[in-house]
This record gives structure tokens, sequence and C-alpha cells, in this order.
């Protein structure tokens, strides 16, 4: 039998009558007693806080540490932050992957430049072991070192409009914190050494890391502190947090919510499959022709000579019904011809339909929201299939039994707020 883990806040999640399940090896909260749908709703409207302690946190530190993520990452960390393609400095971090020399994801990742020569990776529950080896085994010599953490870091992220405010009521000094905080940004370190140069502290003096990213889509931040402090700083969050409604929040709603900001989950969206024709492709280093790369990293040269003719796309449907992904799921166009696989399937539910527009509760007005708007949810996820599909076309998603009309689509939950200004959020 496979082991199961359990994060630091797993007597927690118990005792307020998480409903759990095994996700990666761990033992997690699919949804709390206010149930996924009002999850889901709460990260749209006021604030959700995820434990995420499950993830796995590396560090990269010595002379050579850019030198070994920049053959082993997808990014090119000397042209990767803004429009004007800036090199990454310390305070900031970007998205991107793990590939093997077939171009096939080993897994998707954030890495942080903490300082000069330490960084920091955060990657996928029970991925900490594959992609420590793996950055192992491209070393050229001693250097860098690469130390695993896993179950050594407390992590929790709170998301949602709110997220700034709550913050401010447990940060010491929060205006200089907070105020004009890049989107992937980070400020702070878990620990006593602080090699970042600006120590964030809570209120109590807890050492706290607060990067400005997430996986759902919305505004929001991770949190990362040391192991015993994590059940301190999550119900420091629950009480701050209680006048602007902020909920517990599980996997279920963590799910919902990426899929309908089209963000993937790793060996599910991507894969042991070529990591092209897909909607993330933003996480390779082009060049400014789009079409090589600006840097040699492994699995480049496989993706330039790449004739995978699969596509994943993203759909949408036109009611809350949805065909679960599973090996008798399956894809087929408008006549029955089978196309493709199901990747994702989940229920976004704070969308629908006006005529054939997707629009949802973060909608203005202005924007096309009808005053009586009532979302009741839509289908939404990823398909793999056989050859492009022009946005618009619609496929059908069927078990064998259930068939449901949906469409391809370009982008999901409309009016996100990620990218969100700051100032606005305060």
């Amino acid at each position: 039998m496979e082991k199961e883990f359990r994060t630091v806040l797993h007597a927690w999640h118990l005792a307020r009558g998480a409903n759990m399940a095994t996700f990666a090896s761990y033992h997690m909260p699919l949804w709390y007693p206010s149930g996924a749908r009002n999850e889901h709703l709460a990260v749209l409207t006021g604030a959700g806080v995820f434990d995420t302690s499950h993830m796995a946190v590396l560090t990269v530190q010595g002379k050579a540490a850019r030198q070994l993520l920049q053959r082993c990452f997808s990014k090119d960390l000397d042209a990767c932050l803004g429009l004007n393609r800036a090199p990454m400095v310390s305070g900031r971090c970007v998205y991107g992957v793990f590939l093997d020399t077939r171009g096939h994801v080993i897994d998707d990742s954030i890495v942080y430049q903490i300082a000069g020569d330490l960084y920091m990776v955060v990657v996928n529950a029970g991925m900490g072991g594959p992609i420590a080896a793996h950055l192992h085994n491209n070393r050229e010599g001693t250097d860098p070192v690469v130390t695993d953490l896993t179950d050594r870091v407390g992590k929790m992220d709170v998301q949602g409009p709110a997220s700034a405010r709550i913050l401010k009521k447990i940060l010491r000094d929060p205006e200089s914190v907070l105020q004009q905080m890049a989107y992937f940004s980070f400020k702070g370190w878990f620990g006593d050494a602080e090699p970042g140069g600006f120590r964030v502290e809570l209120l109590d003096g807890t050492p706290v890391m607060v990067s400005r990213t997430g996986y759902t889509g919305e505004f929001g931040f991770e949190l990362y502190v040391e192991l015993p402090a994590a059940v301190g700083l999550w119900e420091m969050l629950l009480a701050a947090g209680r006048e602007f409604n902020l909920i517990p929040c599980g996997l279920a709603a963590r799910d919902s919510l990426r899929t309908g900001a089209v963000l993937p989950l790793s060996h599910q969206d991507i894969g042991h499959w070529p990591f092209v024709n897909n909607p993330w492709l933003f996480a390779l280093a082009w060049d400014k022709t789009g079409r090589g790369f600006c840097k040699d990293f492994i699995g480049a040269d496989a993706l330039l000579h790449c004739t995978d003719q699969e596509y994943t796309l993203p759909f949408a449907g036109y009611d809350p019904r949805k065909i679960n992904a599973g090996e008798d799921s399956f894809v087929t166009d408008a006549y029955g011809l089978r196309i493709g696989s199901i990747l994702t399937c989940t229920t976004d539910m704070s969308i629908g339909r006006v005529g054939r527009a997707i629009v949802g509760i973060a909608t203005p007005e202005a924007s096309g929201r009808p005053k009586d708007f009532n979302a009741k949810g839509l289908c939404c996820g990823f398909v793999k299939v056989k050859g492009p599909i022009t946005a618009g076309r619609e496929v059908i998603l069927t078990d064998g039994k259930r068939r449901i009309r949906v469409e391809i689509r370009v982008d999901i939950r409309p009016d996100r707020t990620a990218r969100c200004a700051m100032a606005s959020m305060l």
C-alpha cells in the first residue's frame, strides 16, 4: 500500500469536518462543511485560504545556481520579466516547466530568485525528490547545492479580492510590504536567515515570505513559513479575515478555480507527452521571432523538431453538467467520430452564458452582465484532440452513455483579478 502523507494542518482539517481524500499521496481536504460551491464563490467575492503545504520546496544555492536552472528550466532567467523581457532579479519569480530530453514535462514550477546565488523552486506534491534528482544529475561538479525541503515548510494560499486587506491586519509594517507589489514578485523569507535583505514579519515576530502568486486566476498571495509556525498563521488568517468572509477552501474549489482560469494541472493536463500545441507555451524561452528559443535547455531540441499533431485545448459548456475524465470518456466531433480524450472536466460555479457570451459574477454590468444575473455555472476544462480546432467550434464529450456539447475556447472565466494593480485592492 502506498504511504499516505499529512500536512501540518491535517488535524485542524479533521476537527472542522473537512471531507478528506488522498491526492498525490497526501490526505487533503476536498471541501469543508461550507461546500465546494461556496468556497469557489468566496474567492471571487471575498477570500479563501488553501492549505498547500503538500507542495514541494527546493533551494538551489551556489555560484552555478543560475547556470544550472538555465539548463534545466524552460524560461530564460536572463530575459523573462515584463514586456521588455528584463532579467530575473532578487524579489521576482517566474513560471515554467522542467522537461526531459524528449520534451515531456517532468513537472511545472515557479522559480524564485531569493538572492544573487540562492533560488527557490516550488513544484507539485511528490515531485521534490524527482526534480532534486534531475537538478543533481545535470550539475557540473558539486556546485550548486540542491536541498529538498519537502515537508519542512508551511505553505498556504490566501486568494480573493480581500486578500491584501486581510494581510494588512497580520503583518508588521504592511504598507512597506504590500504597496506597489507587482504580480509574480515576493518579499521576505521563512526562517532566521535573511538572504534577501528585506525581512517580513507577522505581528508576533514570525518571519514569513509573501509571494503575489496563486493558482486560482484571482488576486492573492502564497505564504511560506517554517513548519512549526504554520498552524498559528492559518488561524491568524482566519481570525483576521472573518470580517471579509474568509473561509477555508479545499482541493475541489482549487480545481474548479484553476480550470476556469485556464491553468494546467501537472501530470493531467501536461505530462508525459511533448510540451507543444497547448495554451501554456508562454512558459518556454522563445526568441523574438517566436520560431526558436533564445537559450538552450533540456528538451528544447525535441520541441523544435516535434511533429506531434495532438492539441490540448480549453473548452466551456452551456450548463453545469460535466463528464468525468477517465478511460471510458472521450471526445467526438459533431458526427460521432472519436477525436480525442478529456484531460480535465469540472464546473466553474461563478460563470454563465448571456447568449453565447460567457460572463461571470465579477463581470461589470457595462461589459455585459445583466443586473439579475444568477451564475448557475458552466462545465469547463481541457481536451487533447487529433489536430487543431478553431475557437468557437463545438465538440461532444461523452462517457458512452451521456453526451455534452461544449465549445472550444481561448479563455474561460472573464474578468479575473490576478493581475489587478495592488493599489486598487488595498
